[in-house]
């Protein structure tokens, strides 16, 4: 049973610059507060009005950059499940197929291209803002959001199973490094206060959790050697 220690390490280290280049996306888009001044618009809508044209698009451009390869760091984890289990080691990595395949390109570039029309509609007729995002949200954002979703959770509960269960060669404790840390983040930052920083800290709950389970397994694998 070969555990390639040093390549486990270099994408966990790898990982660790990518969710930082996503949490600078996030925190990009995300930083302001809800905006109450725009009749007719809800205001965790509005505050994008507020978001400059150059600020949406290196939101994008670093989302499309950060999210595929923070999944394809992923397979670190699945270095780790492989040699003890065929069949977690398979479930992940479907997982991390998924995410790759609807993160970047499916929902977070949507996300932007999204505040991005917001701006233009409001431009052209402040009243009709509404009915104009609604087609582009449901038929173009919310299906890529949802399969996104259910990838993601499902390779975050095959990492939980996989570790508890003992198919890695970490101890089992080691399943609360997770990314879905980043759900309870979401729920503290919201609980602090409607402020720039815990809304932007909130947008990048993702980041967060993937910057928590990297550079959490990347302290607990320090010191391994090939096996």
């Amino acid at each position: 049973m070969t555990i390639e220690w040093g390549r486990i390490r270099h994408l966990l280290k790898l990982g660790c610059f990518a969710a930082l280049i996503v949490l600078t996306a996030d925190m990009i888009l995300g930083w302001g507060t809800f905006y109450d001044g725009v009749p007719g618009l809800p205001p965790m809508w509005a505050r994008f009005l507020l978001v400059s044209d150059g600020r949406i698009i290196a939101s994008a451009i670093l989302g499309l950059i950060g999210i595929p390869l923070e999944c394809l760091c992923w397979f670190a984890v699945y270095r780790m499940i492989k040699p003890f289990s065929e069949k977690d080691a398979h479930d992940y990595r479907a997982g991390i197929i998924g995410c790759l395949a609807f993160g970047g390109c499916g929902v977070h570039v949507p996300c932007c291209m999204a505040a991005f029309l917001l701006k233009r509609f409001y431009e052209l007729n402040p009243d009709a803002v509404v009915n104009n995002m609604k087609p582009f949200l449901i038929w173009f954002l919310l299906p890529a959001a949802v399969i996104f979703l259910v990838f993601f959770m499902f390779a975050a509960v095959v990492q939980i199973r996989a570790i508890a269960k003992g198919n890695t060669p970490l101890p089992k404790w080691c399943w609360i490094f997770n990314i879905l840390i980043g759900i309870p983040w979401i729920i503290l930052m919201r609980i602090i206060g409607d402020y720039p920083i815990t809304n932007a800290l909130a947008a990048a709950w993702i980041s967060i959790g993937n910057l928590w389970m990297m550079g959490g397994l990347l302290v607990i694998t320090k010191g391994k050697e090939e096996s």
